[in-house]
């Protein structure tokens, strides 16, 4: 018998990675499933509480992201230059349960639930100083504006009708 290829994650591993959000002063955590940063596609576990402050970015024109959500509810936003919403969708159970966002499109998570957990995948390899362009228009996460822009966004989000589900173009 061979060795064993299948890699099995789990409700612990769901469980550890919820506590280690709960735990953090970010209010996240992730669990990378990818194995090395060089991995040619990222595969991670995003855990956000309410109130994590995920600051505006956006990625090279190349590297999509895609958000499948597990557990919760979350908004994704994406944003024009100038830092005024564009898109919004809302993911929740029964509803849109996933998210393709193309490179270069400045946009960030809002966490609407406990344990809200999004799986993204997309293009590698994870190069610290190249991964994420923030947005110059954003606070920094630890600034105090961050906590009003939340709220903000959090309200614009529940406000507005979220991208009906339709059949990708």
């Amino acid at each position: 018998m061979g060795q064993a290829c299948l890699r099995v994650f789990d409700a612990a591993a769901l469980k550890y990675a919820c506590a280690s959000a709960s735990a953090s002063p970010r209010k996240r955590a992730n669990l990378n499933v990818h194995r090395t940063l060089e991995d040619p596609i990222q595969r991670m576990l995003n855990v956000f509480q309410p109130g994590t402050y995920v600051r505006p970015h956006r990625h090279e024109p190349h590297r999509f992201e895609l958000f499948l959500l597990l557990t919760g509810r979350a908004g994704l936003l994406t944003f024009d230059e100038g830092g005024a919403v564009s898109e919004t969708a809302i993911l929740e159970p029964g509803a849109v349960w996933a998210v393709e966002l193309p490179g270069f499109v400045w946009h960030t998570v809002v966490s609407f639930a406990d344990d809200t957990a999004l799986f993204e995948i997309k293009p590698g390899p994870y190069t610290a100083l190249a991964d994420k362009d923030f947005a110059p228009w954003a606070p920094s996460e630890d600034c105090p504006d961050a906590q009003a822009l939340i709220e903000t966004w959090r309200r614009h989000v529940e406000r507005l009708p979220s991208l009906d589900a339709r059949p990708p173009a």
